[in-house]
């Protein structure tokens, strides 16, 4: 029956910090552009010359 009185504080401590890590991120603008980074994967780049060796029909 120790290990609990042990347990919870511990668990409550790790809940706590995860809560505190979600809000910094959240007001540090972490989650603002959340569709930008899996868009700009499908945005062709023009600037850059073909690599040697790829084809480009």
């Amino acid at each position: 029956m120790s290990i609990v009185a042990v347990l919870i504080p511990v668990a409550l401590l790790l809940g706590l910090l995860g809560l505190g890590a979600f809000f910094w991120a959240s007001s540090s603008g972490q989650f603002d552009d959340l569709d930008g980074a899996a868009l700009r994967i499908l945005i062709e780049d023009e600037s850059m010359p073909p690599r040697p060796g790829s084809r480009h029909d």
